[in-house]
Formats: C-alpha cells, sequence, structure tokens
C-alpha cells in the first residue's frame, strides 16, 4: 500500500497533475472575476500530452456558460490575477485561456483540446458541478473530469478513467467535436512558463 501511494505521487509530481496548495479566493472575488464568452456554449477538454511517449499528464475542463471558467482538478497554473476557488479559475477570457494552455504546451508537451457544442442548459449544469466539486486530490485530474462529464444530462455516455488519454480516446467519439493542438518549444517548467505567458498578459 505504502509503495502505491508513493508511485501515485511520483506520478502526480511528473505529471504536473499534484495536489493543490494554493488558497481559495473569497466569495466576493469570485463573483467579480465572472468573465461571459460571446457565442454558444460550450465544454472544452484539455489533455497534456507527452511528445516523447503519447502519454496523458494532465486533463482539465473549461466551461463557457453564463460564464466562462476552466475547472483545473489538482492543475498548476497559479498567478496572483486569477481568481481560484476548488480547483475552479475564474474570469477566463480570451487571453486567459491561452495563457493556460501556452503554459502547458512545452518541449516535453502539447495540449489537446477537444471543444463540445453544448446547450445552454447543458453548461449551466457543468458549471454547477466543478463548482461544487471541490478540490481534487494529485493524480485524480482524469477521474474527476470524467466523473463530471458523466453527470452532465444529454451528453454521450462517459466511462469514469484516471488516464487522461482514455478520456480524450472517449470524447473523440462524441458528435461535432472540434479538436486542436498547441505545440510549443518552451523549457520544460510548468511554474517558469507560467511566469513568463503572466508576465506577457
Amino acid at each position: 500500500m505504502k509503495r502505491l501511494f508513493t508511485s501515485l505521487a511520483l506520478v502526480a509530481l511528473v505529471s504536473g497533475c499534484a495536489a493543490n496548495t494554493g488558497g481559495d479566493s473569497s466569495f466576493q472575488e469570485v463573483a467579480a472575476a465572472a468573465y461571459r464568452a460571446p457565442g454558444q456554449p460550450t465544454l472544452t477538454v484539455f489533455t497534456m500530452v507527452n511528445n516523447r511517449t503519447g502519454g496523458g499528464g494532465h486533463t482539465s475542463l473549461m466551461v463557457s456558460g453564463s460564464q466562462r471558467v476552466i475547472f483545473d482538478p489538482a492543475g498548476s497554473f497559479r498567478d496572483d490575477r486569477v481568481v481560484e476557488r476548488g480547483d475552479v479559475l475564474y474570469g477566463m477570457t480570451p487571453g486567459w485561456v491561452q495563457a493556460y494552455k501556452s503554459a502547458h504546451a512545452r518541449s516535453t508537451f502539447h495540449v489537446v483540446s477537444q471543444e463540445i457544442p453544448v446547450t445552454a442548459a447543458q453548461a449551466e449544469q457543468a458549471l454547477r458541478l466543478v463548482q461544487a466539486n471541490g478540490s481534487v486530490p494529485g493524480a485524480f485530474c482524469a477521474n474527476a473530469t470524467s466523473g463530471i462529464l458523466a453527470q452532465i444530462d444529454g451528453l454521450p455516455k462517459v466511462s469514469s478513467t484516471y488516464y487522461p488519454t482514455k478520456l480524450m480516446a472517449q470524447i473523440e467519439s462524441f458528435p461535432n467535436v472540434t479538436t486542436t493542438k498547441l505545440f510549443e518549444d518552451d523549457a520544460d517548467d510548468l511554474k517558469g512558463a507560467v511566469r513568463e505567458v503572466a508576465l506577457a498578459q
């Protein structure tokens, strides 16, 4: 059991799907940061894929409805200007969405974005679910994200998984999914990449 726990901890540390050690923003800060994106409501699954092995390093979910947020379970994306509560990042303007993806895309990982068109009701259900979920333990990012998607009315069936690329493969079968990939050649340092992106904002 101890060996299994150690292995999971190492997986979390190496992959970037690590426990959240930051403090939560206040409810007032959350309300003030709300940003609503124009256009149709969508859900977007982000998968960070290892360029060498093809394995998944992290999974997150962007919800765009009455407001746009990123559910970043056990994620490491932190900046003093980003409002975060319970692993949900608020105020996700186009600039911050690009910053989030760019911080994860580096020499060893690329970012796969799978955008799913949904109804306003589905987007609101997803928003409520991620807000109610709370912080996620390290190495449970894909499990938490698949669990959220499985609860949304009207979506194709999503099976629970702990593996980011297995969830990505499930989403590929959804109708009308738009998939894009982001490759960058930054140094293999997520925290450093976050700082560089933040300075450019």
